[in-house]
């Protein structure tokens, strides 16, 4: 059973940064595709980006193109995000995942992100 564990969220000023981290344990995390998606309060969950297993590829939601940057570490079965130049629409809690045959199967607990303005 895989199990992923998000960190490094927290309040931050608009323009700010935070890098969140994904650590997966209990499978062969080198073999999956990996992604981060965010809910906010009210509001359906919402994809915000992906990462192929190799790291090779990476794809964005077109809200966060420029800010932010997904990469990963197989050594580490680390996933991260990157998060640059804020905005308080990014307030959400942020959750990482884990595909098995093409489907969002395994999920983190989240980990909140509060822009201010």
């Amino acid at each position: 059973q895989v199990q992923l564990v998000e960190s490094g969220g927290g309040l931050v000023q608009a323009g700010g940064s935070l890098r969140l981290s994904c650590v997966a344990s209990g499978g062969t995390f080198s073999n999956n595709q990996m992604g981060w998606f965010r809910q906010a309060p009210g509001k359906e969950r919402e994809f915000v980006a992906g990462i192929t297993w190799s790291g090779g590829t990476t794809y964005n939601a077109d809200s966060v193109k420029g800010r932010f940057t997904i990469s990963r570490n197989n050594a580490k079965n680390t996933m991260y995000l990157q998060m640059n130049n804020l905005k308080p629409e990014d307030t959400a809690v942020y959750y990482c995942a884990s595909q098995i045959r093409a489907v969002w199967s395994y999920w983190g607990q989240g980990t909140q992100v509060t822009v201010s303005s």
